[in-house]
């Protein structure tokens, strides 16, 4: 299940700049990668991302001004034991629904977080997932982008075979931005449901409220009500934790900081902000986890406002990408709170660009230490 690189050349910088080169090697540039990822790896990474490998329910630190965080942590960990009772190899599978050859129990089909930026849903669905009784290959967890591009990959029978044997789909980001989307991952769900799987989601919105303000077709709010009854809504407040006590974003550095600390750091990448968002365009959004395979630390010059909606939405998988793998972000150019415009912070995708700042922000906080002071 490896993943070929294809390389057009070395990263930007050196010589030919005028810097010199700190490392013998020069940092890489995404630029230069064009992944290709087999379907099987497609499958075979819908586990937790590496940030939440070592998370369970006990190292989940509930706010104790907000009790509805450590009620999520009870009943998260109850559904986790009742999805036991099944041999590991699959057999038996269905009988946290009833036996094989019964009908599906009446009621929701799993459980659904609902809250804020930051406030630890993913890391309560990570939880959930390894306290979950079963082989990792009986569990599944992705974000929404990541599970239709494996529809995509797979075609949506073979996917539904796929993860029909599961004891557990998790489900991170669950967004719905089309009515196509839409369509496709209700019937997924549907499909899942009636084979026993257990169904666990995160997002920012209650499953009842998912596409409100951005489609009013009555087709579409009717797909949303049949989601929404697959799910027990756990509502989880709080403020992102990501930023309780921790100072601000560190301000970007200038063009020689960023390329000087490429260079220095050893699996770093160094590229211009505006090649890169021209790039992500050749790159399908599902390849964007491989291209940053072996990186190290994205070093960025010209950060500036993303131009339009299209370029913003890739960008936001680039940074879930990173976020999960836990690679510093250095930037120069303005602000990662300043990528977005404000109608675009005020529209229908205004989750995933707040989303996308918060991470990049954590992101940017973990680099600062690679510029010398």
């Amino acid at each position: 299940m490896s993943t070929s690189l294809s390389t057009s050349g070395p990263a930007s910088g050196g010589p030919a700049s005028g810097r010199p080169p700190i490392a013998d090697v020069g940092p890489l540039a995404l630029c230069a990668r064009a992944p290709h990822v087999p379907a099987e790896r497609l499958v075979a990474e819908m586990v937790p991302p590496p940030r939440f490998d070592s998370v369970r329910f006990d190292t989940y630190n509930p706010d104790p001004t907000q009790p509805s965080q450590a009620e999520a942590v009870t009943v998260l960990s109850g559904f986790a034991a009742g999805l036991g009772g099944a041999h590991a190899s699959g057999a038996g599978k269905r009988r946290w629904f009833g036996r094989k050859s019964a009908a599906p129990a009446p009621g929701p089909r799993g459980v659904y977080l609902d809250g804020g930026y930051g406030v630890g849903k993913t890391h309560l669905l990570a939880s959930l997932w390894h306290a979950t009784p079963a082989e990792p290959a009986l569990k599944a967890f992705g974000t929404f982008v990541e599970l239709t591009n494996l529809v995509g990959a797979l075609g949506f029978q073979q996917t539904v075979r796929t993860l029909g044997g599961h004891r557990l789909l998790c489900i991170d980001e669950f967004e719905l931005d089309d009515p196509g989307d839409t369509v496709l991952v209700s019937s997924l769900l549907s499909r899942l449901v009636e084979q026993g799987v257990a169904l666990a989601a995160t997002s920012n919105t209650l499953p009842g409220k998912l596409g409100e303000g951005r489609f009013a077709a009555a087709d579409f709010l009717r797909e949303i009500q049949g989601l929404s009854a697959h799910f027990r809504p756990l509502r989880i407040d709080g403020q992102d934790y990501r930023h309780r006590g921790l100072p601000e974003a560190p301000a970007p550095f200038s063009d020689e900081q960023v390329a000087k600390a490429a260079y220095a750091t050893p699996g770093a990448s160094l590229d211009d902000f505006p090649g890169l968002l021209e790039h992500l365009a050749r790159v399908h959004p599902s390849r964007y986890g491989a291209l940053t395979d072996g990186i190290s630390a994205v070093c960025l010059t010209d950060v500036g406002p993303i131009p339009d909606q299209s370029t913003a939405l890739r960008l936001v998988v680039l940074a879930d990408r990173l976020y999960d793998r836990e690679v510093p972000v250095l930037a120069s150019g303005v602000p990662f709170d300043r990528l977005f415009s404000e109608e675009m912070l005020n529209g229908g995708y205004r989750k995933k660009y707040f989303r996308a700042i918060s991470r990049l922000t954590a992101l940017a906080r973990d680099a600062k230490p690679l510029v010398s002071q």
